[in-house]
């Protein structure tokens, strides 16, 4: 106890805490309000009405979730797509609550926080899971607000699912290859990011921003061109490995931190690599999706039929990337890029 050591000089005293490990406190970074929506917005009236109507709707948790390399109708994926929704339902009742203050919002909310973070079994695999972005949404918004139970469980079950994507991206083999470079790891990243920030996790950020950088060096090349356009020849999975890269950026905003200009080892960054899109994205140049792909998966998904894995890229199909996108950069705020309507959460979050 301090009081058993009166006549210590301070400096002596300072030394003795040092050297039984004792560390001086620092103020905690505030990492702002996860969402600053604007009363009134047509946004928020359809999230409103959404969120009601989805309030006699019981959470339909899963133990497993997998869609991963599989096509529709095998294994779960059917049941796996429906589980799901529950997650995005759950940022409607958040998002909803934060503009009307409905407690039959927050309630809902909190039993399906509580229902899938006690049931739902992480696999750590990122495909299955990427989704997950909207729990963690519905937690940022409210957890001020929540039940203390609620509260304690979904952020144990966040703190234990974005540190084992941290372990397993750490003990990869190196130089780190495959799915520790390609869009697998965007989403990783993604996860731990958003994490982080609703945890208002400082050393966890810390980490997060050297595994995005890392990240950066292995996935986007000096000219912005993504590692999954060499390796699957398809704007598909140019859209898809950034979309995850963009939402890690609006959260690390979220704490002050600027990662859109933030550039790798190889020079680039991910303002580059969507730059590089751009032209695509604006309908000058066009890309006919998957000829030379690297994996067998492709071509049975084309065999199958599914849309966008043959023909033309449609840029269309970039529009919800860059609605994101601009959040960070008013440059890509046009309508050519980001559609004529922006999907109304992220409207409401970030008008």
């Amino acid at each position: 106890m301090l009081t058993t050591l009166p006549h210590l000089p301070a400096r002596w005293l300072l030394m003795l805490l040092l050297g039984l490990g004792w560390s001086p406190a620092s103020p905690a970074r505030d990492m702002g309000n996860w969402c600053s929506p604007q009363p009134g917005l047509a946004a928020a009236i359809s999230l409103q009405q959404r969120a009601i109507r989805q309030l006699d709707i019981p959470p339909s948790p899963l133990a497993h979730i997998h869609t991963e390399g599989s096509l529709p109708h095998q294994g779960i994926f059917d049941q796996s797509v429906k589980a799901k929704r529950d997650w995005v339902h759950m940022r409607d009742f958040a998002l909803a609550w934060q503009a009307s203050a409905d407690p039959r919002l927050l309630a809902a909310l909190a039993r399906s926080l509580d229902a899938w973070t006690a049931s739902y079994q992480i696999s750590f695999n990122p495909i299955d899971e990427t989704d997950l972005d909207a729990l963690i949404d519905s937690y940022a918004i409210t957890a001020g607000s929540l039940p203390a139970s609620t509260r304690q469980q979904t952020a144990a079950f966040l703190r234990t699912m974005a540190s084992g994507y941290i372990q397993r991206i750490r003990q990869a083999k190196t130089p780190l290859s495959g799915t520790f470079i390609n869009n697998w790891n965007s989403h990783r990243l993604k996860l731990i990011t958003l994490s982080a920030v609703a945890l208002q996790d400082e050393a966890m950020l810390k980490t997060a921003g050297e595994l995005y950088l890392q990240h950066i060096a292995n996935n986007i090349s000096a000219q912005g061109e993504t590692w999954d356009f060499q390796e699957r020849d398809a704007l598909h999975y140019v859209t898809y490995d950034l979309e995850p890269l963009v939402r890690a950026a609006i959260a690390a905003r979220q704490a002050g931190e600027q990662w859109l200009e933030r550039k790798g080892r190889q020079g680039g960054s991910l303002q580059q690599a969507l730059d590089w899109l751009r032209p695509y994205a604006e309908g000058t140049l066009q890309h006919q999706e998957f000829v030379n792909s690297r994996v067998r998966f492709d071509y049975v998904r084309r065999e199958a039929g599914l849309p966008g894995f043959s023909g033309s890229w449609q840029p269309a199909t970039s529009h919800y990337l860059y609605a994101l996108a601009a959040r960070l950069s008013p440059a890509y705020r046009t309508p050519t890029l980001t559609g004529a309507a922006i999907p109304d959460w992220i409207a409401q979050c970030w008008p």
